[in-house]
């Protein structure tokens, strides 16, 4: 029987953050964006960047070996399958979601320090979001979201709900899927003051404000508005501890009317943590971002919304970050 792991598989685990890197800084440079429309020499890109010619020409090159760029008479274009995915400028692009992975790369770079208890209390919850990395943030959020929110709506099953709040809602992805899914449904949006106004110009623009009251707050230390008969909790909960949540979900519990339901959408991890793998790293993620995420077991879910009073609760869907808990206000 061959072993698990070679030489050869770990030191090629070790070495695949230089390819990782290459990327994350072609990201944060927008080089794709700006080699998309046409053709561009070194000593251009330089210029646009202000940059080092020696550094550009041998980070394009390299991007060049990865296949993220053509090169050809000394001029360097992004590569057409690559520029759908990380042009700025493309419908489909997942750039803002490769930028967020590069605020990521600073965070995991305090591991160890974080694992040895070596890192200070504000090195770990992380440097407060500018606006260019928040706005990164909801971007990635909103990349994921848009693929996937149709079929989450679909599994949840909205049916006759008529009053929904999307709480931590982000750019109104969900909420806006919810909608379009259940013309019955008005909902409300829930989330800081900045992102509420980023969620206005998503909301705008799919011609839906008539639908979507937008609602600026801190779920952290403000109640949330009554009188609905849904909630949605969509990739929240991992951010918390589970004293967090339950705060969470007793606020949750107030907003809803009798009979309201409420459906987590999160990482549901087994009894012994380590599966699904996804899920396991994922926690890693929240270790050096937060002072208490991470991501919990369906017993953490379950005995949390218990406690805070709901009945009747269930699983809905078993994928990675797209599972699915359930629970009503009796």
């Amino acid at each position: 029987m061959s072993p698990k792991h070679t030489p050869d598989s770990v030191l090629g685990m070790s070495w695949s953050i230089q390819k990782d890197r290459l990327l994350l800084t072609g990201a944060e440079l927008d080089i794709f964006t700006m080699l998309t429309p046409s053709p561009l020499s070194a000593e251009e890109v330089t210029e646009k960047l202000e940059g080092n010619l020696r550094g550009v020409t041998i980070f394009l090159d390299a991007l060049t070996a990865m296949g993220l760029l053509t090169k050809q008479g000394g001029r360097y274009q992004t590569e057409a399958s690559a520029a759908s995915l990380l042009s700025a400028n493309e419908p489909g692009s997942v750039l803002p979601m490769v930028k967020h992975a590069a605020h990521l790369w600073q965070s995991w770079s305090r591991l160890t320090d974080i694992v040895r208890d070596k890192a200070t209390r504000e090195e770990t919850e992380g440097a407060k979001r500018d606006m260019d990395s928040l706005k990164a943030f909801i971007g990635a959020m909103d990349a994921i979201g848009s693929r996937f929110a149709p079929k989450v709506v679909a599994a949840i099953e909205p049916g006759n709900a008529k009053a929904m709040i999307d709480v931590g809602g982000g750019c109104g992805t969900y909420t806006l899927a919810f909608i379009e899914a259940a013309p019955q449904i008005k909902a409300t949006l829930f989330d800081l003051p900045p992102v509420i106004e980023m969620a206005r110009e998503y909301v705008e623009k799919a011609g839906m404000l008539d639908r979507v009251t937008l609602v600026p707050g801190d779920f952290y230390k403000d109640e949330l508005p009554s009188g609905h008969d849904l909630a949605f909790v969509s990739a929240i909960i991992h951010q918390n501890s589970l004293k967090q949540n339950l705060d969470l979900y007793q606020k949750i519990f107030r907003s809803l009317d009798s009979g309201g339901r409420i459906v987590i959408r999160d990482h549901v991890m087994d009894p012994d943590r380590t599966n699904p793998e996804d899920g396991a790293i994922f926690a890693v993620n929240m270790l050096v971002n937060t002072t208490g995420g991470g991501t919990w077991t369906y017993d953490e879910i379950h005995q949390g919304l218990t406690t805070a009073g709901f009945t009747r609760i269930k699983q809905l869907q078993f994928e990675g970050m797209f599972s699915l808990v359930e629970a009503f206000k009796p």
